[in-house]
């Protein structure tokens, strides 16, 4: 059950970074939606102490928002990285 409110929970951030980052194409979003879903799957799990299935504690959901925050942010600094080129 905790794997699947992380998962949710970094869809929703990844979704919000799309709104204020004003991204209006598709596949931009949905790698949005993804990078934040595993990013705050991993670290929701590793401040959950490795375990998935017992929910969601209340150190573990900020640190996944965190986790979401990050991997939106490398993201998105790969995507600047490579149209400059």
């Amino acid at each position: 059950m905790g794997l699947l409110i992380f998962l949710i929970a970094g869809a929703l951030i990844g979704w919000l970074a799309a709104i204020v980052g004003r991204i209006e194409d598709g596949p931009r979003i949905a790698v949005n939606l993804v990078a934040g879903g595993i990013g705050a799957a991993i670290f929701g799990t590793f401040a959950n102490r490795g375990s998935v299935l017992s929910g969601a504690s209340a150190i573990s959901i900020p640190a996944a928002a965190g986790g979401a925050l990050i991997a939106i942010v490398i993201v998105a600094l790969l995507r600047n990285q490579s149209f400059r080129k």
